[in-house]
């Protein structure tokens, strides 16, 4: 295999290109990203660049010399357009293409957006620069969708003295996701905090003053940021012959077709734990894939499939918040450790007769680690879990 292209330079997609080199690989890497800049951190732009605490100097993955070590062809700059699998072959948005004969996709997500004009998003450098410079104490900030990352951008700003409404068409914000108790208890420190919580509010356009809503009325604000989701960046595999469908399907071992494997919050893989077919969003997931599907595109002869446990954290008025495992379509939820009211416990959450995920609120990393062990190897409910909310 003498050329490899990674697609994607973020995260996954350089834990992709490290691991090539690491693992022993000596042929043309190419890394490609539509973006100007070498691959960054992403998690801090809701925290730490947002709150004005992180300058862009601090966000890059690797320094310089680190990215030059491992000797890329680096395309910044320039995004896939287009993908020929017969003859391997990606087509970049310069009319040039990259021959490649191993391929790894790791294209990312990009932020939903709402009808009409003057909100922001949050998922690139630019993205959250742009809102940090109209964040003042004093002014107003509409934030739709109460999901995490909404979440932390409405606690940053509450930190910077502006004051918030936050919209959410759920009747409890994460519910969902956490269970309708627990969603109410991380709902009560955005209040306590002065932040306008409204559920049951759905949003129907962003306006240059604020937003409307389905019902006919309005929400007038300083700034709008709109946090409702992201959807993969898989349209420039069109015509490509991988099946698309939320993301890039693959199996088990990341491959979504000869030679070619996925990474990161584009790929939509088998998930050997769960048996289910997942698409991760977090951080730590991206980096894991990423490293794994270069080892099994290196040696297929002994891949192995991807099974880690999912895991990810956020950050709210001091208070971490850490998730391992499956929360979603949870059977039971039990507080083990601690108490919902001092907003500092440990819940599990029941998958059939298994503990299937975790979350933890302002705890030690020993308790965490403790439950994160039950979800990775699924341990029979009714063997440690005796209390139930």
């Amino acid at each position: 295999m003498n050329r490899i292209v990674v697609v994607g330079a973020s995260a996954a997609g350089l834990a992709a290109a490290e691991t090539l080199r690491r693992e022993g690989y000596e042929g043309t890497l190419t890394l490609v990203g539509d973006e100007p800049h070498a691959p960054y951190d992403r998690p801090p732009l809701s925290k730490q660049v947002l709150a004005a605490e992180w300058e862009r100097d601090r966000l890059p993955l690797r320094r310089p010399g680190e990215l030059a070590a491992l000797g890329l062809d680096l395309r910044l700059g320039t995004a896939a357009t287009g993908l020929d699998t017969a003859r391997r072959r990606v087509r970049m948005a310069d009319g040039g293409d990259v021959p490649y004969d191993g391929l790894i996709l790791a294209t990312g997500v990009r932020p939903r957006r709402l009808p009409g004009g003057g909100a922001h998003v949050l998922r690139t450098l630019e993205d959250a620069l742009a809102l940090r410079e109209r964040l003042a104490p004093g002014r107003h900030l509409v934030v739709v969708g109460a999901g995490f990352l909404g979440a932390e951008a409405a606690a940053v700003a509450r930190g910077l003295g502006v004051q918030v409404t936050l919209l959410e068409p759920a009747a409890v914000p994460l519910a969902h996701a956490v269970g309708e108790e627990i969603g109410r208890v991380l709902s009560r420190a955005h209040a306590d905090r002065g932040v306008r919580l409204r559920c049951g509010v759905t949003v129907t356009e962003a306006t240059g003053g604020g937003v409307r809503l389905a019902d006919g009325g309005a929400v007038e604000a300083d700034e709008v940021l709109v946090a409702v989701g992201s959807a993969p960046n898989t349209e420039w595999l069109a015509g490509s012959g991988l099946t698309v469908a939320d993301g890039v399907v693959c199996d088990a071992y990341l491959e979504a077709a000869p030679g070619v494997y996925a990474a990161g919050d584009v790929a939509r893989w088998l998930h050997p734990l769960s048996g289910t077919s997942l698409r991760i969003e977090h951080r730590t997931n991206a980096t894991g894939q990423g490293m794994a599907a270069a080892r099994n595109l290196l040696r297929p002869e002994a891949r192995r499939p991807f099974a880690a446990v999912p895991y990810f954290w956020s950050d709210q008025y001091g208070m971490r918040i850490q998730a391992h495992g499956f929360l979603r379509g949870h059977d039971e939820v039990a507080v083990v450790e601690g108490a919902l009211d001092d907003r500092r416990f440990v819940a599990a959450y029941r998958t059939g007769d298994r503990v299937g995920g975790v979350l933890a609120v302002a705890m030690p990393p020993a308790a965490v680690q403790r439950w994160r062990q039950a979800v990775a190897h699924r341990a029979p409910w009714g063997e440690h879990v005796r209390v139930t909310v």
